[in-house]
């Protein structure tokens, strides 16, 4: 059973422009769940749905075995899901501190001890609590935007494109981040473009083609598969 179900579902940006052709996705208790697939398959589009920020034209979305269809994205966030976009996701005039009070917005009761767990978990964070966000490395405005997303201490975390633009050092650092996060008990659905690095950490994936779901099952299956490999491997 699903901490976070979703079935064919189907979603368009008009009606006559349908992104998603009737996917099924499953994210379990403490599971990284990967999303991989070329461009224009519609892996953002999954994660925009479901956070609410699209409404579906077919299917359903399920939280700890709730359905979401169709709610409003505060009320979703209020259930224990949160959303990370892959741009735009900070306040960049904003000091980090600031930030933090703006992620936890939905939900103000206990702000400062979340504000606190968070400056525990992220030292970077807490050492430049009073700067702007803008003065920031690329890499660490990602773990500011995922430490934004854990202000409403949510069960399941959706994270688009997380490494995108990021150097390789920087990318190595946000995954050990990602890691982290989901030791201490939160599921996560990740699209990510590194479909190496998505499979290296993910215990389960699932591969978007034009909307469908073509293959998925468990990360380490997927990536030593040599059909896979050739494809989005570039092995």
């Amino acid at each position: 059973m699903g901490i976070l179900t979703v079935a064919d579902l189907t979603v368009g940006y008009s009606p006559t422009d349908e992104i998603l052709k009737g996917v099924d996705f499953v994210v379990g208790p403490g599971e990284i769940v990967g999303v991989i697939g070329p461009n224009g398959a519609g892996k953002s589009t999954l994660l925009k749905a479901i956070a609410g920020l699209l409404r579906p034209t077919r299917g359903v979305i399920a939280l700890h075995g709730a359905a979401i269809t169709g709610r409003a994205p505060r009320d979703i966030c209020r259930l224990g899901l949160a959303y990370v976009p892959q741009e735009e996701n900070i306040f960049p005039t904003l000091t980090v501190r600031e930030n933090l009070e703006m992620g936890g917005f939905a939900d103000r009761a206990g702000t400062r001890r979340r504000i606190e767990a968070v400056f525990a978990r992220f030292d970077m964070l807490a050492e430049k609590r009073r700067h702007p966000a803008r003065t920031l490395s690329g890499g660490e405005r990602q773990v500011l935007a995922m430490a934004m997303a854990l202000m409403v201490e949510p069960s399941v975390l959706l994270l688009d494109e997380p490494s995108a633009g990021l150097s390789p050092l920087a990318a190595e650092r946000l995954f050990e981040s990602i890691l982290a996060i989901n030791r201490d008990g939160v599921s996560i659905a990740m699209v990510e473009q590194n479909a190496h690095e998505a499979l290296e950490i993910a215990t389960r994936a699932y591969i978007l083609v034009d909307g469908r779901n073509s293959r998925s099952g468990p990360a380490r299956e997927l990536a030593a598969d040599p059909d896979i490999r050739r494809l989005f491997l570039g092995a």
